[in-house]
């Protein structure tokens, strides 16, 4: 049987919101660099800003992660939350 995953408001989750939809919009607007055959500096530094918002709201969902579902995950024994965070970090790495 698969385990249900739990669901629940995050301290930080409008910032994770927010940082995502400024990425969205950078990643976009780097699309439309390319394809209006601007400078490629440009267009790698457009990358990088995309790059920078993505690891600012991975750090935020952990953060979060980490002081809410890990602490329950702790206090109620619950060790596949624990194993579940080791292999999300690796993937973020």
């Amino acid at each position: 049987m698969e385990q249900v995953k739990h669901r629940h408001h995050h301290v930080n989750s409008q910032a994770e919101i927010d940082s995502l939809a400024e990425a969205i919009s950078q990643l976009s607007s780097a699309k439309q660099m390319i394809e209006e055959m601007h400078d490629c500096s440009e267009v790698l530094n457009m990358i990088a800003a995309v790059k920078t918002d993505l690891n600012n709201t991975a750090a935020l969902i952990l953060d979060d992660h980490i002081n809410h579902c890990v602490v329950d995950a702790v206090e109620t024994g619950d060790k596949q939350t624990l194993k579940d965070l080791t292999a999300s970090i690796h993937n973020l790495l």
